[in-house]
Parts: structure tokens; sequence; C-alpha cells
């Protein structure tokens, strides 16, 4: 599917580097080329150096030229790249001495959508490609690197192709119930149902849990007042960012920094003191503390071991049980002092320190936890669309079941039909033709 339509922009960053890439695609990227370089001919995946020329014939650069023919290039059109000298002024010049012969400026994510619509590349590949570029931690880039490497569109197809046996077998017996049917028809069916449902739902948990690898994980710091909050965040960062004092309610909005703990990149917010405040600026900032817990991926909570429990502390221990699905790790800070507080209320592991000394058993912990929701062989989705994709899948797979037991063919075959229509679109929409190929290349239906 060649667009008539030769469109060009820059694919390097703006600002000034050593090497700046015009991208051209389309029918007229190797006329356009010619017509710059004043060449007769560009050979196909070769480097050449050549001046650039504008239209009045002055040269403005000397630049290499790379030349894609279609169909083996990224949108599967022609395709050529100016390897030019980096600067904002040599680029823009270049791209529109193009633009004057033809091409036309390309829309955000047209290369790829090229790319796309003629067969070069699945939907999981272009969300993969965008989401690379975003892409803040090690683990992040590897998991992506799988999926332009294909594991999602296998692993789809894998499911695609099981329902597609399903449905085919169920509308040959609706339709043609004298066909001889293998004896263990259903049992396969419900087999092939079981397995795709486990599959899906180790997925969605394994997606779940590793929803901040791409972005970063985001971790929040709570705690009562002047439990050392801010003190803590700025060990983390190695520098004084949040203002640290002794008088209570000190921070009163949330406070939000990156910094890296091992190879991940994690987002790091210090919240307001949790505690009855009557200032109503206070309170606004203590709702947003609540708030951020309950979007964190990991919670840190500060507890004082100077002091002794209080109602305060309660409420922060109240907060962690209504959180209890997320990981948690208690922290009782200000270690170097007298201990007052009962250790007992913490119940399970916490950790002992001094924000004042070194909070390294912290930053091996925290570690820890990130590492064991990163490495894993799961397969995982990487956006919003793949996981709403896959939960309507396992709905229809569910809602399959009833029908298959109790012999009503034809809502069974609604429900397969649907969970292979989203499940389809994670990578490419479903067409029915698909089904009916199975249907006529398994059964003999011509009588």
């Amino acid at each position: 599917m060649l667009n008539d339509e030769t469109i060009v922009a820059i694919a390097t960053a703006n600002g000034i580097g050593s090497i700046s890439i015009i991208r051209v695609s389309g029918k007229d990227a190797l006329p356009i080329a010619l017509k710059l370089s004043k060449k007769t001919d560009l050979k196909p995946r070769l480097a050449t150096l050549s001046s650039i020329y504008n239209s009045n014939d002055e040269v403005i650069d000397e630049a290499l030229l790379i030349y894609f023919k279609n169909p083996f290039s990224f949108t599967g059109e022609d395709i050529v790249e100016f390897q030019c000298h980096g600067g904002i002024a040599i680029s823009n010049i270049i791209m529109s001495e193009v633009i004057k012969l033809g091409a036309r400026v390309a829309q955000p994510g047209e290369f790829s959508k090229r790319a796309f619509l003629n067969g070069k590349i699945d939907l999981t590949k272009a969300e993969a490609i965008a989401k690379i570029i975003e892409a803040r931690s090690e683990d992040a880039v590897k998991l992506l690197a799988k999926q332009l490497k294909g594991e999602l569109t296998n692993f789809v197809n894998d499911i695609r192709e099981d329902l597609l046996f399903m449905l085919a077998y169920t509308e040959v017996n609706i339709d043609y119930a004298e066909e001889d049917l293998p004896s263990d028809i259903y049992e396969q069916i419900e087999n092939k149902l079981n397995k795709i449902k486990t599959k899906l739902s180790d997925t969605l948990e394994a997606s779940k849990r590793r929803e901040g690898l791409i972005e970063g994980f985001k971790v929040a710091i709570v705690g009562k007042p002047n439990v050392g909050k801010s003190s803590l965040l700025n060990k983390l960062l190695n520098f004084d960012r949040a203002i640290i004092s002794d008088i209570a309610g000190t921070t009163r909005d949330t406070i939000e920094e990156s910094v890296k703990v091992g190879t991940h990149i994690i987002k790091i917010v210090d919240t307001a003191g949790i505690r009855d405040a009557s200032d109503v600026i206070e309170k606004i900032g203590i709702e947003k503390s609540i708030e951020a817990v309950n979007e964190a991926d990991i919670v840190i909570a500060l507890f004082d071991n100077s002091k002794t429990c209080d109602n305060e502390d309660e409420k922060i221990l109240t907060l962690l049980e209504e959180n209890s699905h997320k990981e948690i790790i208690k922290v009782l800070n200000k270690s170097d002092l007298d201990n007052e507080f009962d250790k007992s209320k913490l119940e399970d592991e916490f950790i002992e320190l001094s924000t004042k000394e070194t909070i390294n058993p912290l930053v091996y912990k925290l570690e820890s936890l990130l590492d064991s929701n990163t490495h894993s062989d799961d397969m995982t989705l990487i956006s919003k669309r793949q996981v709403d994709s896959v939960e309507q899948t396992l709905y229809h797979i569910n809602e399959s079941t009833m029908p298959l037991t109790t012999g009503e063919l034809e809502f069974f075959a609604y429900h397969i039909k649907e969970a292979l229509e989203h499940i389809s679109n994670i990578t490419r929409p479903y067409e029915n033709d698909q089904m009916l190929d199975v249907m006529f290349g398994a059964f003999c239906l011509g009588k």
C-alpha cells in the first residue's frame, strides 16, 4: 500500500550535534535526493558521500546519503536519509529544499503509521518503538526490545490460532451438523480454553506488577510530621531538595523527583506529614499525601525510633493496611537515638537506620524489590490499550465456558469471536476471512 505523497522529517533530536538525519519517504524520495546531490543514481544500502545543493545551485553541506529501496525499508516505501552535519540551520535548510521539490512535512508518527499500513510492523512493534524512545531504565529497554523482536506478536498469534480453531469447528457444527467431527473435539476446545485463561491471567498479573517499568516506578515516602521523610529524600537525591525543620508541617505539598536505584529510574515522592491538621493548606497537603500513597508502586513508611507509637503513627499503619497489596517497606528512623517506639507495632520485617548516617540498607531493599518486579520471563503488556484488549479477551473467554457446557453453540461462537477480535486488536485487526480459511481448509464442505 504505497502512499502517493512523499514525506520528510528531521529524525534526530533538536539542537546542536555532530550529525543530523533528515529522512524522506515516498515515491519521490530518490528523485529528490538525486536532484539535491546532482547524482545520476544511488546504490541501495550504500552510504554515498555527496555535496548537497540548494535551488540556486549553491553548496549547502556535504552529507552521506543512504537509499533504502522499497519494500526493503522501514516504511516499505523508498527512503533516503541525509546524514548532514549537526545543527539547527543546516537541517532546516535541507528540509526546506526537500519540501520545495514536492515533499511535505511528516505528521507525528507518520513514518511508523506507513510502516504499519504497508505490513512492515504490527501495532505491538509500533508501540514498542514509541516507548523505547522514552524508556528510562535498562530493564525497560530490554523489555521493549523483546516486543520489537515480535515476542508479543507471537504470543497473540498463538492465542488467535487456538481461537480460530475453536470458532471454525463450532461454526461447522452449527451450519453443517451432518459433518463427522473428531470425537474429542469438545475436550480439545475445553483444554485450549483453560490454557488461554491461564496465559492471559498470568500476563495481566505480571503487567500490573511491572506497570511502572517504562516510565519509572513511583515510590512514596509517608509518615507523620518530623519522622525524617525530607531528610530521606535529600539523602536519596544526594542534595538538599526538601526543606528540613523541626517545625511540624514544614512540608505542605508533595515533592516529586527522579533518582536512579541500581538499573532503575524511580520517581520518589516526599509527602506532607499525615496528622490531624487545622490549617487548610496543610489539610490539602495531607490529602495529596494519601493520594500519592494510593498511586505509588512502592511505599516507604517512616516511623520515629525515639518517640512512642501514637495516634498519628496508628493512622499511618492503617493507611498501610489499606494498601497491603502494594510493596511496603517499613523503616524505623533515628536508630542513633534511644528506642522508645514499640517495635511490635511494625509486626513483620522492618529496617532500622538513621538518615543522618547511612541509608544503604533501604537502598538495597528498594533495589531488590525493583529487580523482583522486572526480572521475569512473563509476557508484559506495555500500554493501557494492550491491557484493555487482554481484559476484554479474558472476559469473553470466561463467558464462553457456560454456553459450551450447555451446548448453546451460537452463544459460545459469539463470545469466541469477540475474544478473537479483542486479542487481534493488539497486533492487527481480525478479518472474518481468516476463520473461513481455517474452516474450508480443514473440512470437506463441497458436497
